[in-house]
């Protein structure tokens, strides 16, 4: 887990951004930042106390269900004069599911599904962001379950930035995505006596995510 190759701690307002990871490729962007998203240049972790890294997937063709990831490591990095620079690394721990039930939990880290045991994690690392308008960004990246690897699109909402009472310094993004699981190896197939799928092939992938400004260690 390289994460930039750097450890990292909460950080307050009034300490010093790191310097900026290499660039990353990215398709160029008529669409301008704006002028205060410079201040938020630097390095972010997630706050998983105040954020969510959740799916949804429909059952039985005829509802949804939602879970989430509870244990994950994070490093960002936001480039406010020029979010082509931005990029992202979030490694999960896949035995860390929670759908609200213990059985279908079990069901999912096992074999048919995550394989935790043989898999502890899925990883996702940027590899390059458009602009296509105003606090909307594309964020293209690696997605790895189950030692296959394959490229996904992020679809982010830049929320907002504040100061918490504490002194830290956070932002918000939403992003979504579509995946096919079979697509990872995520094959298992039940089938309804409709002949419909039990377990749809199509899985939503939704991040809720405050980040607070972060410093390297070591």
């Amino acid at each position: 887990m390289n994460l930039f190759s750097r450890g990292s701690v909460f950080r307050r307002s009034e300490s010093a951004a790191p310097q900026p990871p290499t660039r990353s490729t990215g398709a160029a962007s008529a669409v301008l930042p704006e002028p205060g998203l410079s201040a938020l240049t630097g390095e972010w972790v997630i706050d998983p106390a105040h954020s969510r890294i959740g799916f949804s997937v429909r059952h039985a063709m005829v509802t949804t269900v939602r879970g989430a990831f509870t244990e994950y490591q994070s490093r960002l990095y936001f480039d406010g004069r020029d979010p082509h620079l931005s990029k992202a690394e979030i490694i999960v721990s896949t035995a860390g599911v929670d759908t609200g039930v213990e059985q279908r939990d079990a069901h999912l880290v096992g074999r048919d599904f995550l394989d935790a045991a043989t898999y502890p994690h899925l990883r996702f690392t940027s590899t390059a962001v458009e602009v296509p308008g105003n606090d909307v960004y594309r964020m293209t990246g690696d997605l790895t379950i189950r030692a296959t690897t394959r490229p996904v699109v992020l679809e982010l909402t830049y929320i907002g930035h504040v100061t918490d009472p504490f002194g830290y310094e956070r932002v918000g993004f939403d992003g979504t995505t579509t995946i096919n699981r079979s697509e990872w190896g995520l094959t298992y197939s039940s089938k309804l006596a409709e002949g419909g799928a039990m377990v749809s092939e199509k899985v939503r992938l939704q991040l809720d995510i405050a980040a607070i400004r972060a410093i390297p260690t070591g």
